[in-house]
């Protein structure tokens, strides 16, 4: 429960310790990092009345007296100045001030010299400046994702904001967990060498006091890797409850908005998807499609036993026993309801995209070789009419990254069958991604061509049959948890920042992806984790991908390269 019971007990430390009632007052990032770790009624058991964004409450002036504010946001400018203003004018009784992560002490100075009133009880810094939807797999949420594709001529000032934001999010892991990291990086990624010597920079030289904690026998390390050594994972379709869900309907801060669907009951509009509340989902989140259904079907059907023998109710005390119990049973109806909504939907999208004959070969151009078969496949599926544009492109792509050396005269075929099937995808956008991670860009063996080790074991997986063809490819993630299980990670690929240098095997490893993780790479790390290596592994990103993020930031980086006179 590391990462989830780190934010919920920061949470708790403001919230207890503040008798009487509250208004909790948040940020357009604090409200993601509260709401996925916290539910309403439990902030309501906490006396929290009211919840308010922090730029929304200044437009209003009635006053509150009665009312305790706690304010919960991040440590930035436009924060600092909208709380000085509310301070100047306070409407509340007290004002408790908790920051996500470290204030510089210009900003301390100036919230005291706006205290004029004395309204202010406390100032705190609490480590919670990411948003962790499950135990292992934090995001930071960030809406400038595009940012690590660009050379750093073209947008000096946005790619230091984006640093910077990554340097504060691996900071507060690290002061969450109370330890201080030995840092790599992957070598290939000019962003991955810069984050990881600022993030070196603040740990060790100007906050080392803060980082100072008592010394674990062996350090953690924290492992900074970029998207582009693996740009197949994000462009893969899913097979897996929690990822299929995010790659066709979308999860956000582990909620899925389903008002587009049908016509649904106003509570089912929007459900909420947590491994912490919901039991059937945190049971079920890793398991693959087929399995999902057979498990759904079991859980009606325990559903309509307790149905049933609620209808028979005869005597009063089976009516009490009813009354008693009804908040489970609606509680259960929800659920059920939801799980089949979901399913469902998903099952008609999958129809309609024809996505088992798509996503076959996808997972033969990720896991296999055999340019030939692979050729005539994309060849046909580009052809098919209920192939969609957006399935078609994703397809052309996996082709390129795969046989970007092999083919050039079959690439370019592909490239004017795509352009004259979906004319708004140019072939552009395909060759952008071969410029941004193409083989000659990326860390580490992402194919298991490169290395005896990978071809011997890929050879063996063929040997001995695939369990599931939707769900055979493993993420470069897998791979790189099992070198460090080994100790085997090699320095020429993941170089040590600073004079750190090869040490016993860690303990705890944070492996965080420039450009954002997957929900088949959050999946990896658990299963991993359950293995019981010895090592705990902790999964983060800039943002959460899905096929369509992944392919807006690529959009979006093209986009401005394009118009950036200083890039040709």
């Amino acid at each position: 429960m590391v990462l989830v019971t780190a934010v919920r007990e920061y949470i708790n430390r403001m919230l207890q310790d503040i008798s009487g009632m509250k208004v909790l007052i948040l940020d357009s990032h604090t409200v993601s990092i509260v709401s996925v770790v916290y539910s309403q009624s439990e902030l309501l058991q906490k006396e929290v009345f009211l919840v308010e964004l922090v730029d929304s409450i200044s437009m209003s002036k009635e006053p509150m007296s009665h009312l305790k504010a706690i304010y919960f946001l991040r440590p930035i400018s436009e924060n600092i100045q909208l709380v000085r203003r509310q301070l100047a004018t306070p409407r509340f009784g007290e004002y408790h001030l908790f920051f996500s992560n470290m204030l510089k002490d210009t900003q301390l100075h100036n919230l005291a010299d706006s205290d004029e009133h004395e309204v202010v009880q406390q100032v705190q810094e609490f480590y919670a400046d990411f948003v962790a939807f499950d135990p292992y797999h934090f995001s930071l949420n960030m809406a400038s994702n595009h940012m690590y594709m660009l050379p750093a001529v073209v947008d000096p000032s946005g790619l230091q904001h984006f640093c910077e934001r990554v340097v504060d999010g691996i900071a507060a892991i690290f002061l969450a967990l109370k330890r201080r990291p030995v840092i790599r990086y992957s070598r290939a990624s000019d962003i991955a060498k810069r984050i990881s010597q600022e993030a070196a920079k603040l740990m060790y030289q100007q906050e080392s006091g803060l980082f100072d904690f008592r010394r674990a026998e062996v350090s953690p390390l924290l492992l900074i890797v970029d998207r582009r050594d693996d740009p197949v994972t994000p462009l893969l379709n899913q097979w897996t409850y929690q990822a299929m869900l995010h790659e066709l309907i979308g999860i956000q801060d582990n909620k899925v908005d389903l008002r587009n669907i049908g016509k649904l009951s106003k509570d089912q509009q929007e459900v909420v998807l947590s491994s912490e509340q919901d039991a059937f989902f945190k049971a079920n989140m890793y398991e693959n499609f087929g399995d999902i259904g057979m498990n759904i079907k079991k859980m009606v059907d325990d559903f309509q036993q307790v149905a049933k023998s609620n209808q028979n109710i005869q005597t009063i005390e089976d009516m009490a026993k009813f009354v008693d119990n009804y908040p489970e049973y609606r509680k259960m109806h929800g659920n059920v309801s939801k799980h089949v909504t979901l399913v469902t939907e998903m099952s008609k999208i999958v129809e309609e995209r024809k996505l088992m004959l798509v996503s076959q070969t996808e997972q033969e151009l990720a896991c296999n070789g055999g340019q030939g078969a692979a050729f005539e496949a994309v060849t046909n599926l580009l052809n098919n009419e209920s192939v969609s544009d957006v399935d078609r492109l994703r397809l052309v792509m996996l082709y390129a990254l795969r046989y970007e050396k092999d083919s050039p005269v079959q690439l370019m075929q592909l490239f004017n069958k795509l352009a004259s099937r979906s004319p708004k995808y140019k072939p552009g956008l395909v060759q952008f991604l071969l410029k941004q991670a193409g083989v000659d860009k990326r860390t580490g063996d992402l194919y298991g061509n490169r290395d005896f080790l990978n071809i011997a074991r890929n050879m063996a997986r063929g040997l001995k049959g695939v369990e599931n063809v939707y769900t055979q490819h493993q993420p470069l993630v897998f791979q790189t948890m099992e070198s460090i299980v080994k100790g085997r990670l090699r320095d020429v690929d993941y170089p040590y920042v600073g004079n750190h240098f090869q040490q016993p095997r860690p303990q705890e490893v944070v492996i965080f992806i420039i450009g954002g993780t997957t929900y088949e790479e959050a999946r990896s790390v658990a299963l991993q984790n359950s293995t019981n290596s010895g090592i705990r592994f902790i999964l983060g990103g800039s943002a959460v991908l899905n096929s369509k993020r992944f392919l807006k930031d690529l959009e979006e980086a093209q986009r401005i390269a394009r118009t950036s006179a200083s890039v040709v």
